[in-house]
């Protein structure tokens, strides 16, 4: 573990929640903050395992020994609020940069022959396929879009069954005017990107299919070449957490715990 991106992420979050004046409990033993920072630490080293990143961060002092973990899965699903808000003030810092890219990576629950008997999510909407690893998989998909340091500064998860166009309207409407979206073939819709470039003035630039007549000019190849790759170290940095390997009993579980790596994720390109 790195004492400097632990004790970032607390300062983050101790200082988010003294500016709108948040108290813990008279009676806890642990802060809110300290709770809050021991799940960003699972998901930065200990794969989303709460449990080992609890007993760790007890071993190395930097909690007290009082906090059981039942007690521990309590209160961050009290406090899955605050952990949403402050990825929501991270976004809002991003949003002023001039170029972002745009991708969506799966965030399986279980394998597709188990999807019948899976309690957290029921439905056809939920069965996806990822065309880069071309497999089938039955859960949630991450749509994120980051700024060119590799930041968070919107993003959604929806069934996995719906299109990578379905959110990028929402997404793309508080992006800074005249910025450049970069996106992969998935984002080849010519309609989109004209109401896009109107209601909001972000013009779209993917990945153009060879059989097209619309191409990308030069100076929108060398962007992509230049900055798709950061969201492709962002989906690794991402997977290497074990986004993708989630293991909650409920749906609020699952939430809490792909918030906290992308807070993770914010945390470690900021620094």
């Amino acid at each position: 573990m790195d004492d400097h991106f632990i004790v970032t992420a607390f300062v983050i979050i101790d200082d988010l929640m003294t500016k709108f004046d948040h108290h813990t409990h008279c009676l806890a033993q642990v802060s809110d903050a300290e709770v809050l920072t021991v799940a960003i630490v699972a998901s930065k080293y200990f794969g989303n395992n709460h449990q080992s990143a609890l007993a760790a961060m007890k071993a190395a002092r930097y909690i007290p020994n009082k906090l059981k973990t039942s007690r521990f899965n309590r209160r961050i699903h009290q406090l899955q609020s605050w952990l949403e808000f402050a990825l929501e003030t991270i976004g809002e810092l991003c949003r002023h940069s001039e170029v972002y890219i745009i991708d969506s990576m799966p965030l399986p629950v279980c394998q597709r022959v188990r999807a019948m008997r899976c309690k957290k999510v029921r439905g056809k909407e939920f069965c996806g396929y990822c065309a880069a690893k071309k497999q089938k998989f039955f859960g949630w998909r991450l749509h994120l879009i980051c700024d060119e340091a590799g930041m968070p500064a919107m993003f959604t998860i929806l069934a996995a069954g719906f299109h990578d166009l379905t959110p990028i309207h929402e997404l793309t409407y508080e992006l800074p005017e005249e910025a450049l979206l970069y996106g992969d073939k998935a984002f080849n819709a010519a309609v989109d990107e004209a109401s896009i470039l109107e209601e909001v003035g972000v013009l779209v630039v993917p990945i153009r299919r060879k059989n097209m007549k619309l191409q990308n000019s030069i100076g929108e190849t060398f962007g992509l070449a230049r900055y798709r790759r950061r969201i492709e170290t962002v989906n690794s940095q991402l997977e290497s957490m074990g986004i993708q390997r989630l293991r909650a009993r409920t749906r609020d579980g699952f939430e809490i715990k792909t918030h906290a790596s992308l807070f993770a994720l914010a945390v470690t390109n900021g620094m």
